[in-house]
């Protein structure tokens, strides 16, 4: 069996095809279009018609590639963009006439719940490990806290990437105010929790924390294979953070390891991690290329092979 699991978010559509082999997934495609679904969501309620139109015809060129693949199933989800824009609905509608499939907008818990399931399945850590899991997004953050012997709490942060440049970063390149200000915002958000939770690990997953990674490695060309399990210091995190702040967008969009289409969020995304690795007391993040796609598609493999 092949299907093909879609993950549009507020910043990025991604896709991912895979095989089911002796119970288990086999990549076989895997997909990736930055159009910022979110582009003034947050301010206006709404989706930008520009940015609906480039996600909805990345959607249906993705759902093509899936089927010409072999894909005889497609599932997809929605996040944060689709879960706050008033006419979310009718953009669904236009994904079902024109892509063939049901995106499902999901709440931020079940997005931690796919998280959480790609990084178990897709990492060796440590099964006594106290863990926590970060999911930058565009337009949310999701959160979740797992230790042996409790069930997973997870939650849902309105703080993302695209969220925070559209609030606060007013300048080219950040200025220290634009700066503080995103951190503060962060802060907030942190502070409200009320976690009293020590985790021994911190997962990142999405592409916020790969791009953080790419950039700190210096890749001239994305890998995921060495991007995934990579542990990442909170000192390279400060110091790529340091290094966009300097640089203008243009300049920005030249960073090795830095796609075009996330150099004007990526500060406040990064900022983001930094906050939570120092809100938590954490040195080092492992980096997961593993996101929601695949705790898609591990939930899809899970009903398959329980029903009867």
């Amino acid at each position: 069996m092949k299907f093909a699991a879609f993950d549009v978010g507020s910043n990025t559509v991604l896709s991912l095809v895979v095989e089911v082999v002796a119970g288990n997934l086999s990549q076989i495609g895997d997909f990736a279009r930055i159009t910022r679904l979110g582009r003034g969501v947050d301010a206006n309620g709404r989706l930008n018609p520009d940015s609906a139109k480039l996600t909805l015809d990345a959607i249906v060129e993705m759902a093509g590639k899936a089927r010409d693949l072999g894909a005889q199933r497609i599932v997809g989800v929605a996040t944060a963009a689709l879960r706050d824009a008033s006419d979310g609905a009718a953009f669904i509608a236009q994904v079902k006439q024109l892509a063939g499939f049901d995106l499902e907008v999901i709440s931020g818990e079940t997005e931690a719940d796919l998280s959480y399931l790609a990084v178990k399945r897709g990492l060796p850590l440590d099964p006594a490990a106290k863990l926590l899991i970060v999911d930058i997004g565009g337009g949310s953050t999701e959160l979740i806290r797992a230790q042996p012997g409790s069930p997973i709490e997870a939650t849902s942060l309105q703080m993302g990437s695209v969220r925070l440049t559209e609030r606060h970063v007013k300048h080219d390149p950040p200025t220290s105010v634009d700066a503080a200000e995103v951190r503060l915002d962060a802060d907030e958000k942190l502070k409200g929790l009320h976690w009293n939770y020590q985790p021994d690990t911190l997962v990142g997953i999405a592409g916020t924390v790969t791009t953080i990674a790419a950039v700190a490695l210096g890749l001239e060309e994305y890998d995921a294979k060495l991007v995934h399990g990579h542990h990442l210091t909170h000192d390279e995190v400060t110091r790529t953070l340091l290094k966009l702040a300097s640089l203008p967008l243009a300049e920005r969009k030249k960073l090795p390891g830095l796609e075009e289409g996330r150099a004007d969020v990526i500060f406040a995304g990064g900022a983001i991690l930094e906050r939570i690795m120092g809100h938590f007391h954490l040195n080092e993040v492992i980096v997961s290329d593993q996101g929601v796609r695949w705790g898609l598609a591990w939930r899809e493999l899970e009903k398959a092979l329980a029903a009867p």
